[in-house]
């Protein structure tokens, strides 16, 4: 595989942020670097351009008739290579560089297809990207279905997350996929994205965002999604003791402030935490939920999940440091495991005025892109963020985007900021998810 084009800008009329991401993507792919005549596209727009999305998906697909599968969805805000734009009207593009037989873009109306009854008689998915609508019904439940159709169950992606149209995208076969009819290729509800065939070679990492701030408790007592005992106590109790604050002193505002800022960590009834055990930190087993109340005649803590006996909790708040850690150290085990002594650090990268102004520097013109010598370079990567991170949550506008590409170098990347972070076959909160591209076979 080849560099995957990339194309990112910001402006009031999508048709003009349109023409500058076109102009990008032409540059590059007339680079010899760069795939020239690739297939398949990602698009993510914020949500200030979810209304126009069938003209804007309309206009694309026009201007580049060699692009004949488009997949992505809307966020609150999309990255690109060390930038991002939240909460403003920009889009973000990527074209990928990937064989036409390895690849599927599937939707509610042209679905994934089970595994293949023979070896050799159809598609097989390995992974899946997806996007997905977070109002779906049964929504767990479906992730984990639509992993059992993949060989490894392994999903990326993330939630919708928009103030108005929650759409996404989904074009397949020269504007038509089986089963599609004449659907537009622009959908909202369900599942859709694309499967990648074992040929794909890509690594994912999740980082998370919140950090323990007390012991992990099992759940011994619960009902629905209210936990009622951890480790045989009240959970209530748990809570406060935790915090260190009471209910119970005349003013109980001070206690719930704590408590508002304070979330859930869970992990599955039959896992083994180990991630917050051997290092202090959340690992990849473990989802953050919201703490919807408190039952005070149950003594029992509300979560925005289905919680019951035998799973781990532990309370946690979102806290900056350890998210940057966190970031860093997923980046550090990307390229590890590309290339193990070979890679250097690139150079940590500002955000120039142009980029902040939605318009991509040359080319090729940084010398900041990481090359593995073993020939298994970073062909493109793609970064779904929780809504809640961001650049102002790790110190500055595209704070998050910059240590990426501290990690990662000058790769093409492009990302949403979602409703929540699709991994494995489970759904996250607060979290990032990377996953990267590579040219060869990964270790």
């Amino acid at each position: 595989m080849k560099l995957f084009p990339t194309g990112h800008a910001t402006h009031p009329q999508w048709r003009m942020a349109a023409a500058l991401v076109l102009a990008q993507l032409r540059a590059q792919m007339a680079l010899p670097d760069y795939a020239s005549a690739p297939t398949l596209g990602l698009l993510y727009i914020t949500d200030h351009y979810a209304n126009d999305a069938q003209a804007l998906l309309d206009y694309l697909s026009g201007e580049l008739p060699e692009v004949t599968d488009w997949s992505g969805t809307v966020g609150v805000g999309v990255s690109a290579n060390n930038a991002e734009y939240f909460d403003e009207p920009a889009l973000s593009v990527m074209l990928l560089d990937v064989p036409a037989d390895q690849y599927r873009v599937f939707s509610g109306v042209a679905p994934l297809p089970t595994h293949a009854q023979h070896p050799g008689a159809g598609f097989v998915a390995h992974t899946a990207l997806v996007h997905a609508d977070g109002h779906t019904p049964e929504l767990a439940e479906l992730l984990t279905e639509m992993a059992a159709r993949t060989d490894t169950g392994y999903l990326f992606g993330g939630l919708c997350a928009s103030r108005t149209a929650s759409v996404q995208f989904a074009v397949g076969g020269d504007g038509n996929m089986a089963g599609q009819g004449g659907a537009s290729g622009v959908f909202d509800g369900g599942l859709s994205g694309v499967a990648f065939g074992a040929g794909v070679s890509l690594v994912s990492r999740v980082t998370q965002g919140c950090q323990p701030v007390g012991a992990l408790h099992t759940i011994t007592a619960a009902q629905d999604n209210v936990v009622l005992a951890l480790d045989g106590e009240p959970a209530l109790d748990v809570l406060l003791d935790t915090l260190d604050v009471s209910l119970d002193n005349g003013d109980p505002q001070p206690a719930l402030r704590k408590v508002r800022a304070t979330l859930a960590g869970l992990v599955s009834a039959g896992e083994q935490p180990q991630g917050q055990r051997r290092t202090g930190h959340f690992g990849t087993d473990t989802r953050v939920r919201h703490i919807l109340g408190l039952d005070g005649s149950r003594r029992g803590v509300a979560l925005a999940d289905h919680v019951e006996p035998g799973m781990h909790l532990a309370f946690c708040q979102r806290n900056v440091a350890a998210a940057r850690a966190d970031l860093m150290r997923i980046c550090a085990e990307i390229r590890e495991e590309l290339s193990p002594e070979e890679l250097e650090p690139a150079p940590m990268p500002m955000v120039s005025s142009d980029a902040q102004h939605g318009v991509a520097p040359t080319p090729g013109a940084s010398a900041g892109r990481v090359q593995p010598q073993t020939g298994q370079r970073i062909c493109g990567a793609i970064y779904v963020s929780c809504s809640g991170r961001g650049g102002p949550h790790f110190g500055g506008p595209s704070a998050e985007l910059q240590i990426v590409r501290h990690a990662l170098g000058d790769v093409p990347l492009a990302g949403f900021f979602a409703g929540g972070e699709i991994a494995h076959h489970h759904l996250y909160g607060y979290t990032g998810v990377l996953t990267v591209f590579v040219d060869g076979e990964t270790a």
